[in-house]
């Protein structure tokens, strides 16, 4: 029996809750843990506020639980001490020793993961149609992505210390943040991608669309002059 919109979204948040209790037992850093929760509290509790108003596709919520998911991972651990080459060991592939690049894959699911929720938002609230509703999402979500990098700065200068250390995560990478933004962008230019691709071949009407999005507007008549 195919689930509700609804039970399919409490299920999603059944499992989530499950995920971060499970997680939130004895992290690698508590206080770190606390800071990388901090922001997850905020989206839950927007998303719970506004679900009365805006209510976002099945696709876009799993994607979003999805995201949060691997978020917990690394809150558990603290994103520079994920021990994946551990994980991958034990399968029995190595990636050799050098950085932990498990905050890499976090912004690159960032931009993967939460570009499609982003063009839902256009598309039903902004009436983005076209181009529009394709770039809006993808600028949209470097635009969250270099907002988050300033918080981490901020973050940073404010606790200092080791805590400041753990949640900014550069790993002695001056260019670090510079890198995490290009592979937000660029897992959010893949869901757009992937997004018109898969629209291009059910939509009759794409290309029209497309082209019109673009097209200057003008007025129907212009006013009469005073």
């Amino acid at each position: 029996m195919t689930l509700s919109h609804r039970a399919y979204v409490l299920v999603l948040l059944g499992l989530f809750a499950l995920w971060w209790l499970a997680l939130a037992i004895a992290p690698v850093d508590r206080a770190d843990w606390m800071l990388e929760n901090a922001l997850v509290v905020v989206a839950l509790a927007v998303l719970v506020v506004t679900d009365r108003w805006f209510r976002f596709s099945r696709v876009s919520y799993t994607l979003i639980f999805l995201f949060l998911c691997l978020h917990e991972i690394g809150a558990h651990y603290t994103y520079a001490k994920v021990p994946y080459h551990d994980w991958l060991q034990a399968i029995g592939v190595s990636l050799g020793a050098g950085r932990n690049h498990f905050d890499r894959l976090g912004h690159f699911a960032f931009g993967l993961l939460l570009a499609y929720p982003m063009r839902e938002v256009f598309v039903r609230v902004a009436s983005a149609r076209g181009f529009w509703g394709y770039y809006l999402p993808l600028d949209m979500t470097m635009a969250f992505s270099m907002l988050f990098e300033l918080i981490e700065w901020a973050a940073a200068e404010i606790f200092g210390g080791d805590l400041g250390v753990a949640y900014l995560g550069t790993q002695g990478d001056p260019w670090d943040a510079q890198k995490d933004m290009v592979l937000a962008s660029l897992g959010g230019l893949i869901a757009m991608v992937v997004t018109a691709l898969v629209n291009m071949r059910q939509q009759r009407d794409f290309a029209r669309e497309w082209v019109e999005s673009l097209r200057v507007k003008r007025e129907g008549r212009r006013r009469a002059s005073p």
